[in-house]
């Protein structure tokens, strides 16, 4: 039976031009036969665990996964009844509700600054760059808050809010380079202290803080990376939440990563190991959830733009493994090299999108914004 598993992973395999053992740096080599049988059991969960545990390698896992995408392998070998039981509670019940909210902070973000640090840019954003015209992670990342403050129209003297502000990257931009002053709310506690610290003597609040537990009213209403853990059945309760906080004449900016199918569930294996409760947009929920509140002024796929942010993360991330390795272990590395690297190659196949959206209010006239 084992050879059956293997026979028809092979075959799957050839559609995308993988080999077991071979030569390419996409190639699987496999160390434990166990793995064939794994992933039919347990799909991409199965992939992901057996990677973790050493069953598998490949020298380019990035593009490994560029191609199973490419070649819609995911589809044929990947699906699995964990996969369907995920799919059926996420419709059963409301997985990101607000007694939940700092699941993902506790679990994911508050991993540690350490590793935070080491791996992102020098201001900490933990989102997709913008590397048009940038050389290097730094550059590309204020490219893209420069890119955020000019979409939303910026002025000095205005008020920001920002839903999932990280450790307050775009805050500390804005209130430097544009003059404006920010409240920033996330679910992690570890991201309020350092990012306190990082912006002290400007006009800038974080707060340890569900976005739905939010008052008072912004000139610009923003976030950048937190509709994936929003999910689905709480679109129009976000949507409602940034109407209630945005002052009339105001301007609104989503950025979220979306997924170009509408669905209930996501990854197994990211849900449980990397991100508890997330879920990925389509635009046709996004723009269900706004109607009677908001005009789409302008949406912008800077999609391609993740795969080189999260290669440089990798890079980052291998670099400072001699010294990250005193607080994670080797489980744990591989665990986070998977993650980085099957997102790349997410990207790369264009398997995954990141839209920038800005939104005014309907009967509103068109704002005096920077950028078309």
């Amino acid at each position: 039976m084992a050879n059956v598993y293997r026979q028809t992973v092979e075959e799957l395999l050839k559609q995308a031009e993988v080999q077991i053992n071979g030569e390419n740096p996409w190639d699987l080599q496999v160390h434990d036969d166990r793995f064939f049988q794994r992933i039919f059991r347990d799909g991409e969960l199965g992939l992901g665990e057996s990677y973790m545990d050493g069953w598998w390698d490949a020298s380019a896992v990035d593009q490994l996964i560029d191609r199973l995408l490419t070649n819609h392998l995911n589809k044929k070998l990947l699906h699995n009844r964990g996969a369907l039981w995920l799919a059926l509670k996420s419709r059963l019940i409301n997985r990101q509700r607000s007694g939940r909210a700092f699941i993902i902070g506790q679990k994911h973000y508050d991993r540690g600054n350490d590793l935070y640090r080491a791996m992102l840019d020098k201001r900490l954003n933990y989102t997709c760059a913008y590397w048009k015209n940038a050389e290097d992670l730094d550059s590309a990342q204020e490219a893209k808050l420069e890119l955020v403050c000019r979409k939303i129209g910026l002025e000095p003297g205005m008020t920001v809010l920002d839903f999932g502000c990280g450790w307050g990257a775009f805050a500390k931009f804005a209130a430097e380079h544009y003059g404006v002053s920010v409240v920033g709310v996330t679910v992690s506690k570890q991201q309020v202290e350092l990012g306190t610290e990082l912006c002290r003597g400007l006009p800038v609040e974080l707060r340890l803080q569900d976005y739905r537990r939010v008052s008072g009213q912004f000139d610009r209403v923003i976030s950048i990376g937190i509709m994936e853990h929003v999910g689905y059945k709480n679109y129009g309760t976000y949507f409602r939440q940034v109407d209630r906080c945005l002052k009339p004449g105001g301007v609104a900016f989503v950025h979220t990563i979306g997924s170009d199918v509408s669905t209930t569930k996501t990854n197994i294996w990211t849900e449980k190991y990397i991100f508890p409760n997330g879920q990925l947009p389509s635009l046709q929920q996004l723009t269900a959830a706004m109607e009677g509140f908001f005009v789409v002024e302008d949406v912008h796929n800077i999609g391609p733009h993740y795969d080189p942010t999260l290669m440089a993360w990798w890079r980052n991330f291998e670099a400072a493994w001699p010294e990250l390795c005193k607080n994670f272990d080797e489980r744990f590395y591989r665990m986070w090299r998977y993650y980085l690297l099957s997102a790349a190659g997410g990207f790369r196949s264009r398997y995954t999108q990141v839209w920038q959206i800005v939104l005014t209010r309907q009967a509103q006239k068109q704002p005096d914004c920077r950028i078309s």
